[in-house]
Order: C-alpha cells, then structure tokens, then sequence
C-alpha cells in the first residue's frame, strides 16, 4: 500500500508539472499556415510608399480573399483569432481580409488587441455585419470603425457603444428626479472611449460625430441609416454583393492608397480553428467556474482515496485549464478569493467532519464569490444567477453527502478495541500449534488458540490479552468461542 501511494504522488506531481509547463505554450502556439498556391507564389507584394502629390498612386494585389468569423462575445480567444488570421492573409498574399461579424460586445481588452491588428495589417481589411439580424454593438463599433471598409447587410444595426460598467447604475429612479451626475472615474472611461471611436472615425473618415454620439448616448442605427449617414461605406444582401461593390475602391493601407482588386477572386474561409473554439470555451466565466470546482473535488477524491489515479490527473487538468480562462477574464479578485475559500472548506469538511457545519459555510462563501467574481459586465461575460445557484446547490448537497457519510462513520465501533473485534471472522497467515499470526479486519494481530490451526484457515475471535487475540476455528461449538481470554 505504501508503495502504491507514493507512486500515485509521483504521478500527479508529474502530472501537475507537465500541465504547468505545457500550459503558457498551447496559448502562445500559432496555427500552421496553409500552403500557397502556385498562383499566389509568384504574387508581388504591394508597395507602400506616400503616393505623389499629383495624383494618388494606386496598387493592387489580385488574388484570394480571407473570411474571417465572429459570432459571440468578443473576448481574448476572438483577439488572438482576428490577429492570427490578418497574419495568414499577409503572409499568402491575399488581396483582402473580410471580417465578418456578429457580436453583441465583448472585453475592451481583446477589442483594443482586434484593433490595433487591423490598423497595422499590410492589407486592406473589411468588416462585414452579416447575416440579416445580425448586430455590431459596442465593441463590435469599434472594430467596424477600425476597417478600411465598412459594410452591413440589410436588417442588421449597429452602435451602443457606451463602455457598460460606466452606463446606468440600476433600474430605479434617480434620487430627487434628477440624473445623478456621473463620477470622476464613469466620466474618465467615457471620454477615453469618445475619443478613440473618434480617432478612428476620422482616420477613415466616417461620421466622428455620430460615433462619439453613439458612446456618450448609446445610440444605434440599422443598416440603411447607417449607410445615410456616413457611418459604413456599403449595404450589400451577401458576400458576393459586398466583393462587386468593394472592387475598385481605394483605401489607406500604411500611408499608401491601395485599390481593392477583388473581381472574380475566390473566397478562403478561414473559420476559427478547434484552439479558438476551445480557448472561447475556457473563457467562458461559468465554464472557467465549473473547471475549478471540478478540479477541486477531483483533487479531493484522490487524496481521500489514493492509488485512484484518475480523478487526480483529470481534476489537475480541469483546475489548470479554469485557472487559466480566469486569467484571461477580467475578474473580481476578492471573488475569486472566496471561491478559493469556499472550495477548501468543502475540502476540510471531508477531512475535519463537522457534520456540515464548515462544509455549508464553504457553499455560502462560493456562492457569493461567484456572483462576484466578473469585475466587467460586458455582453456575454456575466456570471447568470441561475448557474450560480445550480452550482451551490449541488455543492450543498456533496457537502451533505459527505457530512452524512461522516456520521455513519462517527457510529461505528471504533477498531482497535475489544468490543470491535469479538466475533470478528479472520483469516490465518501460517500454521499454528498455539501461536501465530492472523488477518483480522485488514490488520496483522497475532492470536493464540488451544486448537491446532492451519494456514488460510478461518477463525473467530473470542478475547483478547494486550496485543494478543484469543481465536478458535470458525466452525467451533458456541461453548468454546465464549471461553475466558488467556491471562
């Protein structure tokens, strides 16, 4: 047994080190490219010098063009998508990346990273808001602003710009019927964010005003408002619609006019690969949430039970892979606290029984990190109240579980004793004449017996003197399994 344990330990410190390592490089690890074709190989690349004063130079690079999609929340993964697929487009040559969105917001953070990859690609960029229903909402107006060209297909709307932890505070009235006045720090993360869009704005030269209008009034518009005012440059039904209506255009690529030379040209759907999806998973806040706790009561159920192996390496895994999508979360670190606390006194309620006293005070102490732990109310990152209270509630019934099992264990005879072993059935582990050794309960004791015994053979244990027990054979007369013990 002794053996089994440590080298249970040892592969999960091996475990846990390999995990560790391999961890900081799965999430700076690039995707393959794809192989050029014949056709893009010998593609020259675009110049980029200031054009002459007398007439703005153009240039073009006929060839594929890259799709890139976003359909959710745009967090660190969407980031990390948008920048690798730009990347992959200059590398091959393509003749425009098409960035087709749908998304209700996201992190200022991953959105900043989005942009400021689209303002350095090499290539012309366009952000497309399809299909029809689709929306560009805060963040998502951001990152149209940021594209060389804009465009919406009809029945889509976009803006609401305004940075959500900085909006209304509540649903009630204002006190005194008046508008509260914005604080030092609301009014600070608004006029950032007002003159960023407009920055933007005027650097590809849309309507500022409309922008800065959309994060300081959270307006919005549809798709052929939009197009009426400035906002985007084409309102096309699909993708075929906005490639005819783009070609020929000419934008600003690095201080050099670039015409968009699209006609005809295939299109490379560069969906977001399995790690984008994964790292979208793990960012999840409520997945982040149940890979801790399940990594928790893995880790338990091994220490309770070692030798199992596999809820150790699994709940090593889900623990590592949760504490690394709450990294990339903008969290509450006083929730993630008493998340942390929470977990350990349903840990210690399993070690230290306290028939559920220390293990309730855990749920309660989970539950309220949780419904802390996101510091950001961006679209799509909340912690819903609903799967805050499924996960206490299961907690609180593990935690009953265990405080259950503890009492049952509370009223058992304790071993050891002469009332826990009378009438114990063991097992002999040699041959005896009078003395020799004996299995009783998964124990060694030696015994001593008037009968010859042989070995494997069954006995009862009738007394007992010291460290020594008094057996006779199992199938001995009631008369002789009540003898004294020897004195």
């Amino acid at each position: 047994m002794v053996r089994r344990n440590k080298a249970s330990s040892i592969l999960q410190l091996l475990c846990l080190v390999c995990l560790l390592a391999a961890a900081p490089a799965c999430a700076r690890a690039q995707a393959p490219s794809q192989p050029q074709s014949p056709s893009q190989s010998h593609r020259p690349a675009p110049a980029h010098a200031a054009p002459a004063a007398s007439a703005p130079a153009a240039f073009s690079a006929a060839g594929a063009i890259s799709l890139l999609t976003i359909d959710g929340p745009i967090g660190p993964a969407y980031a990390d998508y948008v920048e690798r697929g730009i990347a992959r487009a200059a590398r091959e040559r393509r003749a425009l990346v098409v960035l087709q969105i749908d998304t209700p917001g996201g992190l200022d953070t991953a959105m900043r990273s989005a942009i400021r990859a689209i303002l350095a690609a090499p290539l012309p960029v366009a952000c497309y808001v399809a299909p029809g229903g689709a929306r560009a909402a805060s963040a998502g107006t951001y990152i149209l602003y940021a594209c060389h060209i804009a465009a919406m297909a009809p029945g889509t709307n976009l803006g609401a710009a305004t940075p959500v932890q900085v909006g209304p505070s509540g649903p009630g009235p204002p006190e005194g019927g008046k508008d509260k006045p914005p604080s030092a720090m609301e009014a600070k993360a608004v006029n950032d964010a007002a003159a960023y869009i407009r920055g933007l704005a005027q650097l590809r030269g849309r309507n500022a005003d409309w922008a800065e209008k959309s994060v300081r009034q959270s307006l919005s518009l549809s798709a052929g408002d939009a197009l009426a005012a400035g906002v985007v440059d084409i309102v096309a039904r699909d993708l075929a619609q906005l490639l005819a209506l783009a070609d020929g255009r000419v934008v600003r690529v690095h201080n050099a006019d670039w015409r968009v030379a699209v006609a005809g040209a295939g299109v490379v759907d560069a969906a977001p690969d399995w790690r984008t999806r994964l790292l979208a998973v793990i960012a999840n806040p409520s997945v982040a949430l149940i890979l801790l706790t399940v990594g928790m009561y893995g880790l338990l159920f091994e220490f309770m039970s070692p030798g199992a192996v596999l809820p150790g390496v699994m709940g090593a895994i889900c623990l590592l892979l949760g504490l690394y999508g709450m990294q990339l979360l903008p969290i509450n670190y006083s929730g993630l606290a008493l998340i942390c606390f929470g977990l350990a006194c349903m840990v210690a309620e399993a070690f230290l029984p306290s028939f559920g006293v220390i293990g309730l005070g855990g749920v309660v102490a989970f539950v309220i990190g949780a419904l802390l732990l996101m510091d950001s109310e961006a679209p799509g990152f909340g912690m819903p109240l609903g799967f805050v209270a499924s996960v206490g509630i299961t907690a609180a019934l593990l935690v009953g579980a265990t405080a259950q099992v503890a009492l049952r264990t509370r009223r058992r005879p304790a071993p050891g004793v002469t009332a826990g072993l009378e009438g114990e059935i063991a097992e002999m582990l040699g041959d005896a004449v009078r003395e020799g050794w004996a299995n009783v309960g998964g124990e060694t004791w030696r015994v001593v017996s008037d009968t010859p015994l042989r070995d494997r053979q069954r006995v009862r244990v009738v007394g007992r003197s010291g460290r020594v027990l008094r057996v006779v054979p199992f199938d001995a007369s009631s008369a002789s399994a009540r003898a004294p013990p020897a004195s």
